[in-house]
């Protein structure tokens, strides 16, 4: 028998003893790091895995807020909603986005890249955030995705409202569209407590009113299992329904004035406003679009026919068209000529077809010239000469001054987005942008017929007739007149008129004079076409040349031998108005693109305006009879201006 030896037995409790230690402080080192770790999940992050717990079985869902109503004038509902179905995909049950909108798009037949482009663009969003990807679901398609929710509970659908203008296109441009809110305007403030996939006004009065339109969106707090299926609801909060604003607006003239213009088959626009207040009763722009198609997301299709179209259908031709005058600026050169006291009601220019300014010969339309004229006949048959004559009589500057109190200069203020500026040239225009910084004095010849450098939108041609017919007053036409917060109708206060003069009574006495036989006499302009019996409408017809007369012919039969319409070189007609003239109630402009002459506009304007006049004798609505002449009005709008020696009626 062996004995171990002593020494070795104290090195094996040695050896022993140290592992225990080594096991001791590894332990502790672990209990430390899990205390720790408990710690920082159970103290720390307490709230954040809380939350996370919670939406394990719990999920919150919007309630979309219904847009504000929109009514005309007389409480005739104009835009509300309607209940829609749209199909959402919620990410946070999802183990596969891209299978699971494959699967989606399978039973659905809707586009699968369209949607994982959507996904895509919101990936920024809480994963527990329903995320739209197919609005207005059609019936066949909500009962597919109804019928496989057991294999799809990442699938959601979602009852929404949906703006709806019941009469499509119907002034269009005027209500303007809503859609989904961009990412820029996100970072603007009015859009400060919204998120992606909102619904937004995008132009119109949607845009400018959409504070007010939008209302304020509810929540539903539901259970889901662990498969994300809803199993109950816990909580809901209703939504806020946007303000009900009722609109200047008369429905039975807008449909009055669109009506005519289909008729007659022009593009353009127009405007009717009430003098004394600049209350907007009815405008358009045609060609236009339908709202409709933007509601539940416009296709990319449609996006782009809208923009490749030559007529521009989205641009607003009311506020955003510019273009010459023509022998409507007749109107702002005699009243010019009258306050300065460069003519009197009574002076005679006599006109012989034509007359020769600072060396060049500038032609009448009547070649055989009118003979002796006063402001009034000149006013009732376009007499060129005549104001050609008041063109040489003034400078530049001080038809300027004129045109901007009548309205010509600047932007009307109207409450639509996107408005452009009227031009009226001046010395220090030419200084600020010519390289010989001059105005030559033969240039104000054209100007005062309404042609050469001078640009003007309907809605500021509106705005002159306005003025005029209520004696000097330049109003801001705008759109809004009452708003109901919940506590029935109340007034929004007009904006102010933009500026004011006080007129001669004796010079506004001749200007409505020569405008009431420009429209009621056998030699007027307009007679026949915007005669109304008893009303003493007061008007003025205008051509606006797209190309100079000299160069016309040539151009249109270069288009025709090219393939290409040669009706874009048709000049545009002008007729601006109001009635009746001594007490106007109405005012305003009917444009017609292309249609060679101003007095093919003056039916149009006659039709709304006894509308108007039937609505408040209450007497039946007038049908519009289209006169036989009028062409097809197919082409889009031209942005020549080459300055012309003969102006038109």
């Amino acid at each position: 028998m062996v004995r171990p030896d002593a020494s070795g037995a104290f090195s094996d409790r040695q050896n022993t003893e140290s592992r225990l230690v080594g096991l001791r402080a590894i332990s502790l080192v672990l209990f430390v790091f899990l205390a720790v770790a408990f710690w920082v999940l159970q103290v720390l992050q307490y709230s954040e895995h809380r939350e996370r717990a919670k939406r394990n079985h719990t999920r919150t869902l919007s309630l979309l807020a219904p847009r504000g109503v929109l009514f005309d004038r007389h409480g005739e509902v104009l835009v509300q909603n309607r209940r829609s179905f749209r199909i959402a995909i919620v990410r946070e049950p999802a183990t596969d986005v891209p299978a699971s909108i494959r699967r989606l798009a399978a039973i659905t037949h809707a586009d699968e890249a369209h949607m994982l482009a959507i996904v895509q663009r919101r990936k920024s969003d809480p994963l527990f955030r329903p995320i739209a990807v197919i609005e207005n679901a059609t019936d066949a398609q909500v009962a597919a995705v109804v019928a496989q929710q057991l294999e799809l509970p990442e699938v959601v659908v979602e009852q929404v409202p949906t703006r709806t203008y019941p009469d499509g296109g119907l002034a269009a441009h005027l209500f303007g569209y809503v859609g989904e809110v961009q990412p820029a305007q996100l970072l603007r403030s009015e859009f400060a407590r919204l998120s992606q996939g909102a619904i937004v006004g995008q132009a119109g009065v949607e845009q400018v009113y959409n504070t007010l339109l939008m209302g304020t969106d509810g929540n539903r707090f539901v259970n889901v299992d662990s498969r994300g299926r809803e199993v109950e609801e816990l909580q809901r909060r209703d939504p806020v329904d946007g303000q009900r604003v009722q609109l200047t607006i008369d429905a039975d003239m807008q449909r009055a004035l669109e009506e005519a213009f289909r008729a007659d088959g022009y593009n353009g626009a127009a405007a009717f406003i009430d003098p004394a207040s600049g209350e907007v009763l009815a405008l358009t722009s045609l060609p236009a679009y339908d709202p409709n198609d933007f509601a539940a997301g416009i296709s990319s299709a449609v996006w782009q026919a809208l923009n490749a179209d030559p007529l521009r259908p989205l641009g607003n031709r009311l506020i955003q068209g510019l273009y010459m005058p023509g022998s409507t600026f007749k109107i702002v050169m005699a009243i010019a000529a009258l306050e300065e006291g460069i003519i009197t009601p009574d002076s005679v220019i006599g006109c012989r077809g034509s007359g020769v300014f600072y060396g060049r010969s500038f032609k009448c339309w009547n070649t055989a010239g009118h003979g002796a004229m006063t402001l009034r006949h000149a006013l009732e048959q376009s007499c060129n000469v005549f104001f050609y004559t008041l063109g040489e009589r003034m400078n530049i500057d001080t038809i300027n001054k004129w045109a901007a109190k009548l309205g010509l200069v600047g932007k009307t203020g109207i409450d639509l987005p996107q408005e452009n500026a009227s031009f009226m040239p001046s010395t220090a225009w030419a200084a600020r942008t010519r390289s010989g910084g001059r105005w030559y004095p033969g240039e104000t010849i054209s100007v005062a017929i309404g042609q050469g450098a001078v640009s003007v939108s309907p809605l500021a041609m509106a705005m002159m007739m306005v003025t005029v017919g209520n004696g000097g007053t330049l109003q801001t036409p705008h759109l809004v007149k009452a708003v109901d917060r919940g506590k029935g109708w109340e007034p929004v206060p007009a904006p102010g008129p933009r500026s004011s003069f006080v007129m001669a009574p004796d010079h506004l006495a001749a200007v409505r004079e020569g405008l009431w036989m420009a429209v009621n006499t056998p030699m007027g302009t307009a007679t026949r076409r915007g005669k109304i019996e008893g009303k003493d409408v007061s008007g003025k017809t205008g051509t606006a040349q797209v190309i100079s007369n000299d160069n016309k012919a040539a151009a249109k039969a270069a288009a025709l031998a090219a393939g290409r319409n040669p009706a874009v070189f048709d000049d545009h007609g002008w007729f601006v108005f109001f009635a009746p003239r001594d007490t106007p109630e109405v005012a305003g402009v009917v444009f017609t693109e292309h249609s060679e002459h101003g007095y093919l506009s003056a039916p149009i304007a006659k039709h709304v305006m006894e509308t108007y006049f039937a609505k408040k004798e209450g007497r039946p609505l007038p049908v519009y009879q289209s006169p036989a002449a009028p062409a097809q009005n197919v082409v889009g709008p031209v942005s020549a201006g080459v300055p012309a020696r003969g102006g038109g009626r």
